[in-house]
């Protein structure tokens, strides 16, 4: 397939033209312009490490903090950086004073790697997880609060809730929901690992006592860069996973929140520095800038689902209004792909469509086998052919 049908601002990116990626959720993909950008920065850093981390860093972290801050909505003193959305979910859960008997609440369509820190810190703590069950499919926002709200306790002290789920490519009424809890007295920890740059955000009118966001994905920033929002009332019982040198750092007239999770040890911030330069380069991508981007994705992510639910002649699992610029249909649940398992958790279909058809896009089991999901992303590089040729794929997979 010449080309594999990308569109013409692909070539902004570096991806392989030989393979179709339909699978830009997992860990994004940087621009170009991006990489080169953070090239330079690694090679200032190695030229001089002492004069880049003693003497440049911080005013060059600040730069990128009050512009990624800009972007969120929020002031600047709210957001630190950290690795990813994972550091921070764990930061806030292992920061936390719990009672026996208190809960932390989540949902069935919970990250898996954070549902084990929840899990961690509970059982630690001898408090209790309650699951809210989702329904999937889903009709609408009201069942989502009502299976959320249920579960919502006298004991309750956290919320964990995804955002935009990452099994079910669901985008949760995140504002409502943290309204809702708060007035029970319940602080939410809103897991946003796709929420930036595939949502618009505004941090503070949302509510969140706390939001961790990757930059790495739908802001195609470089891996490992993330931040932790916190709201300025709770910022005093945050503390990063590793205390390093901030804990007793001389004043210099930011918060001890804001010096501690600014230097963690040794590590390389670039990636971090490159985010402004990634929120720069796919706003001029488009003449909308990021909200022309936000809505292409959007209605990509739906064509390209109402493609693929007809190859699998499957009704689509959640409404146009619940979608973000991901979507996740329902494979069959006996169908099955002539390709062994290879590794543990690796999946037949997803296997045979790498190596018979090089598409990238993941089959999840959820939320048990023989339950399957294929979920499709939708960014800038990504064309309505794709989704078309997966269709086929599908068809002569599936038949």
């Amino acid at each position: 397939m010449s080309g594999r049908e990308y569109p013409p601002l692909a070539q902004h990116w570096a991806l392989d033209p030989t393979v179709i990626f339909l699978n830009h959720g997992s860990f994004g993909a940087a621009p170009r312009r991006v990489l080169a950008h953070r090239a330079r920065l690694q090679a200032q850093l190695e030229r001089n490490p002492v004069d880049f981390f003693v003497r440049r860093l911080a005013a060059l972290q600040g730069d990128v903090q009050a512009r990624l801050a800009a972007f969120l909505g929020a002031p600047p003193e709210t957001v630190v950086p950290v690795a990813n959305a994972t550091a921070a979910v764990n930061a806030v859960l292992r920061s936390l004073t719990l009672e026996p008997n208190d809960e932390i609440l989540v949902t069935n369509h919970e990250y898996n790697a954070c549902r084990n820190a929840v899990d961690f810190v509970a059982a630690r703590a001898g408090a209790r997880v309650r699951v809210a069950a989702l329904p999937f499919p889903l009709t609408g926002e009201e069942a989502i609060v009502a299976a959320v709200l249920a579960q919502a306790g006298r004991r309750t002290r956290l919320a964990l809730l995804d955002h935009v789920t990452s099994p079910t490519a669901c985008v949760l009424p995140i504002a409502r929901l943290v309204a809702e809890l708060a007035a029970r007295g319940i602080d939410t920890l809103v897991d946003g690992a796709h929420g930036p740059g595939m949502l618009p955000l505004d941090l503070p009118a949302l509510g969140a006592a706390y939001y961790a966001g990757n930059c790495h994905k739908w802001l195609c920033a470089p891996k490992s860069a993330g931040f932790l929002y916190v709201r300025p009332d709770r910022q005093a019982a945050i503390r990063p996973l590793a205390i390093s040198h901030g804990a007793n750092a001389p004043e210099d007239g930011s918060s001890r929140f804001q010096q501690e999770f600014a230097w963690t040890g040794t590590w390389d911030p670039t990636a971090w520095l490159s985010v402004g330069v990634a929120i720069e380069t796919l706003a001029e991508m488009l003449p909308g800038g990021w909200d022309e981007l936000r809505q292409r994705n959007h209605a990509l992510a739906c064509e390209g689902r109402h493609i693929v639910c007809a190859a699998l002649e499957c009704a689509p699992p959640l409404p146009d209004s619940l979608l973000g610029s991901m979507a996740a249909v329902v494979v069959e649940q006996g169908a099955q792909s002539v390709t062994p398992l290879l590794a543990p958790g690796e999946d037949p279909l997803e296997v045979a469509l790498w190596e018979r058809e090089r598409i990238v896009v993941p089959v999840i089991r959820w939320p048990t086998p023989p339950m399957r999901l294929l979920r499709i992303s939708a960014q800038l590089y990504n064309s309505r052919m794709q989704y078309e040729q997966l269709a086929r794929a599908l068809r002569r997979l599936l038949r």
